[in-house]
């Protein structure tokens, strides 16, 4: 099957229950609702029988006889619904699939598959709509929505013409409720307004000249002229006088490129040849119920408004009321529903082209004939979405993870650039030009990406993968005026479909720059998605030595796609080390929520307390909260505390900040976890860049967590993608790229070796979550296959460390040798000539401590943990002051370097 039209499936099952238990709030009291079954149906018994099993709801359907082809039948069922309140009505089908239909949908691999009834109400249109989709067959009944249909007046019948291998149980019509509009949006007066002059889709009168200048220049001219020959070729579309057509891409675009070329020429030939397109194909397009249809509904509006905004001056007035009709029709079939408020802008579907392309693009369009859609959008828009992104884009990343993040921030982008064009200024806060960087730190030197939220790239058949979102890319680049980032959408390889779109956005002059060396190799994500990433190099090719290392924890969870991670760490040298092992396909199903979604799939701490239960998930796998919901505004993600995932305390890295030696982050979780099995859990991390080649960076990892209750099991866990080997109690990862082999060297210091049990789960064990078992998708992916090292104590206790080293090294290069001692306030690690100081408080260290250098001339000394304000060092006794500096909040690091001997770090405040 098509994975990215089934992947998404369940999300939209149960959007369609939000919306449904909307409508009933809505309406109640005006509702009708129509069942009718086989009993109360006329058939045509010369093509029809009449089954009965026990497994239909109501005993009894009626299916299709084998060999039925002709399609010129009388209808197989009609049912009389003159006894049916006049009005507007969703129908809604029930069935079953017998043994032709099993088949049929077991090979099916898209959507397009399915099996579909032809329903005709009296004195109406046929239409074709989905009885029956691949993805429910094992499912049964498939329940399927077939659309909004008028009954009464001259329509008081419908009849079906059943497909093979369906038994229809019922069919049922429901009166239907459209969304109510808010009071705030219905008094809402926009502050920004369309122009009275056109165009204003893309371009104003003022931008309309920049974008003409720019056709000719560099990397434009030659997009320019595939458009201009796509525009001046004749497309051949059949007009018809009745009836519905499917949609058709192909035309779409065509009329797109006609429109586009009458914007730049004048020319009044090609701009009537899209009018007459768009104008007779919106007049009679239908979309049935498939899967996912909102996108193809959504793009024949965005397409349709092009060509309205773009070749207003030579539309009829009559031609005008034809468009602005048939988009409003069409926009009753959006998903987020009409008037828009089925769904949030904020995340989900609504955050996606519904609102901020289509739905924005048609209202500004049609805005002199009927400003109520504009009034709507831009009250989404403006007063829900742009307030939101500012505070959510303090933190330079997407909360919906690398792909799903990509895609969504795609039409965040259309809306910033959309309003932009039209007013020449920008509604969207300047932060919103940061987001992208975290797609250039995510990118791991064989071309894929670290893994984050649902989904990733990777290859299929282990030849070079490079993860490309081209769209995504070009809005972002343009946009931002980013060189690095237009480098990078040439890397992906510089193609995208809509080449138009590319001409009105892209600035021949800009020029893209490959080098990313002016980027500092660590990036510290700031508050909102608390989290860190250190790099030792910007290397993207499989033979890289560069180590990439990643860890999450604090700030907020916003729901949806985002996993339940806080705190997890990843590790990329030569391949990823270690990670998650999480697969996307389906959302919503058992494997998704008790696996993927969770904590147990990520390197992480884990803290199970028996009698703990976790929202819409069955397995109790001790990990942080499971948050399927997302807060709409500002106020609220900051007010509920069920969307705390712990408080970023400490990031910083340096002394030099574009190739930092240290990169640290700390984090308390406690919050994260979400009820009561903690008392307070902080994870600590520093990472440092050794600048070798044998073992260019090793990772310190401090954990301190108790809990409400003793006899709550800790377990520390990193999950790995290939095979461990456990050496004398420590363990060893190995992967490759390019024919070069990376290992990663666990040392964990504490617990030690008598105090621990070590154990490593492969094979079906791995998604075994404490004794509930989930099966993975059928995968080629190492993740289905991978492993999992988790680390206790053998003896009970309400508080406990775990403090571990991970060195990375080449093939044949020997790890350093690993030491630690204890201060009062820290555990200081000592690993040849780096020593490093972590916090073992559970606050910041504000007293005066010492640490004692066992050797060495050259150290590299990092202290982390100490409290905001005047730190001094002295080195041996109190009268030889080494050091007095001043330590920031929120930073709480202090790096010097010094020879063998006593220090005495005091504070000054």
């Amino acid at each position: 099957m098509d994975i990215q039209t089934m992947n998404k499936l369940l999300a939209i099952l149960l959007l369609l229950i939000v919306s449904f238990r909307a409508e009933s709030q809505q309406g109640k009291a005006n509702m009708d609702t129509y069942t009718f079954h086989v009993d109360q149906m006329r058939l045509d018994n010369r093509n029809v029988d009449i089954i009965e099993r026990e497994r239909i709801a109501s005993r009894k359907g009626v299916f299709l006889r084998e060999g039925i082809k002709k399609t010129d039948r009388e209808a197989d069922v009609f049912i009389d619904l003159s006894e049916v309140k006049p009005g507007r009505y969703v129908v809604t089908t029930q069935a079953y699939s017998n043994e032709i239909g099993d088949k049929v949908l077991a090979e099916a691999k898209t959507k397009f598959e399915s099996l579909f009834v032809t329903i005709q109400f009296e004195n109406q249109s046929k239409t074709k709509r989905v009885i029956f989709a691949p993805w429910e067959l094992d499912k049964q009944p498939s329940k399927q929505a077939s659309g909004k249909f008028n009954v009464g007046g001259d329509s008081r019948n419908v009849k079906l013409w059943l497909p093979e291998g369906v038994i229809l149980e019922s069919i049922t019509l429901r009166t239907y409720v459209p969304p109510v509009v808010p009071q705030s949006a219905e008094n809402y007066q926009p502050k920004v307004l369309p122009p009275k002059s056109r165009p204003r889709l893309w371009v104003n009168s003022e931008s309309l000249t920049l974008v003409k200048e720019r056709l000719e220049q560099g990397e434009n001219k030659a997009k320019w002229e595939r458009v201009r020959a796509e525009a001046i070729k004749t497309y051949d579309f059949k007009i018809v006088s009745s009836g519905e057509i499917s949609f058709d891409e192909k035309l779409e675009k065509a009329a797109e490129a006609k429109a586009f070329y009458f914007l730049m020429t004048g020319d009044e030939k090609v701009g009537r040849e899209a009018v007459e397109l768009m104008k007779n194909y919106i007049s009679h397009v239908e979309f049935g119920n498939l899967l996912d249809i909102t996108r193809e509904i959504g793009r024949t509006i965005y397409i349709s408004s092009l060509v309205y905004d773009w070749c207003y001056t030579i539309i009829k007035e009559e031609e005008r009321a034809i468009f602005v009709q048939n988009l409003m029709r069409l926009s009753d079939d959006m998903e987020i529903g009409w008037p828009p408020f089925l769904q949030s802008v904020i995340n989900g579907h609504g955050n996606e082209a519904q609102v901020c392309r289509d739905l924005l693009s048609m209202s500004i369009a049609i805005y002199d004939e009927n400003p109520d859609p504009y009034k709507y959008i831009s009250y989404a828009i403006l007063e829900q979405l742009v307030p939101m992104r500012k505070f959510e884009y303090q933190s330079p990343r997407h909360n919906q993870g690398v792909n799903y993040g990509s895609y969504r921030f795609t039409w965040d982008l259309h809306a910033a650039w959309l309003f932009y064009r039209m007013t020449g200024n920008a509604v969207f806060d300047d932060n919103i030009k940061d987001v992208s960087k975290y797609w250039l730190y995510t990118r791991l030197p064989d071309g894929e990406m670290l893994r984050d939220g649902d989904g990733f790239g990777t290859s299929t058949n282990g030849a070079p993968y490079y993860w490309k979102a081209p769209l995504f890319t070009l809005l972002a680049y343009t946009y931002a005026d980013d060189p690095v980032l237009k480098a990078d959408f040439e890397k992906q390889g510089g193609i995208l479909d809509n080449q138009v779109l590319f001409l009105l956005l892209n600035d021949p002059k800009l020029t893209a720059s490959k080098n990313r060396d002016s980027l500092p190799l660590t990036m510290d994500f700031g508050p909102v998605l608390g989290s860190m990433i250190a790099r030792t190099g910007w290397e993207i090719n499989a033979n890289s030595n560069d180590v990439i290392a990643e860890i999450k924890g604090g700030g907020y969870h916003f729901g949806n796609h985002q996993h339940s991670d806080a705190g997890a760490v990843q590790l990329y040298y030569r391949g990823l080390q270690f990670g998650d092992l999480g697969v996307y396909r389906f959302y919503g199903t058992p494997y998704d929520f008790n696996f993927n979604k969770r904590s147990i799939s990520h390197s992480m701490m884990l803290i199970v307390d028996p009698t703990e239960n976790f929202t819409r998930a069955k397995a109790n796998d001790g990990g942080t909260k499971f948050n399927q919901r997302f807060p709409k505004s500002p106020e609220e993600v900051q007010s509920d505390s069920w969307f705390s995932n712990g408080k970023v305390l400490s990031a910083d890295y340096g002394p030099e900040k574009l190739k930092p030696y240290y990169s640290f982050f700390s984090a308390d979780l406690t919050t994260a976890y979400g009820n009561d099995k903690l008392e307070k859990y902080v994870r600590s991390f520093c990472f440092l860049n050794l600048d070798r080649q044998d073992i260019p960076a090793l990772i310190i990892l401090s954990d301190r967590m108790r809990s409400s209750d003793s006899s709550f099991k800790k377990y520390w866990q990193v999950n790995a993608l290939n095979q461990p080997v456990i050496d004398h109690g420590n363990v060893i990862l190995t992967n490759s790229r390019g024919g070069r082999i990376g290992k990663t060297h666990i040392n964990t210091l504490i617990p030690s070796f008598s105090e621990r049990d070590i154990q490593v789960l492969s094979g079906d064990s791995v998604h075994n979550s404490f004794n509930y078992k989930t099966t993975p998708p059928l995968s080629h992916l190492a993740e289905t296959k991978g492993h999992r090292i988790i680390l206790s104590r053998k003896v009970e206790n309400k508080e406990d460390d775990f403090l571990t080293v991970f060195q990375m090294t080449s093939e044949g290069a020997r790890p350093m040798a690993v030491k630690y001692f204890k201060t009062e306030v820290s555990y200081v690690v000592v690993v040849e000539n780096h020593i490093v100081s972590m916090n073992r408080l559970e606050h910041p260290i504000g007293k005066e401590f010492e640490i004692e250098i066992p050797k060495g001339k050259h150290n590299h000394i990092v202290l982390t943990g100490l409290k905001g304000g005047g730190w001094n060092v002295y080195y041996e006794n109190k009268k030889n002051k080494l050091i007095d500096t001043k330590v920031e909040e929120d930073k709480n690091t202090l790096y010097f370097e010094g020879k063998k001997g006593k220090y005495i770090i005091t504070p000054g405040f």
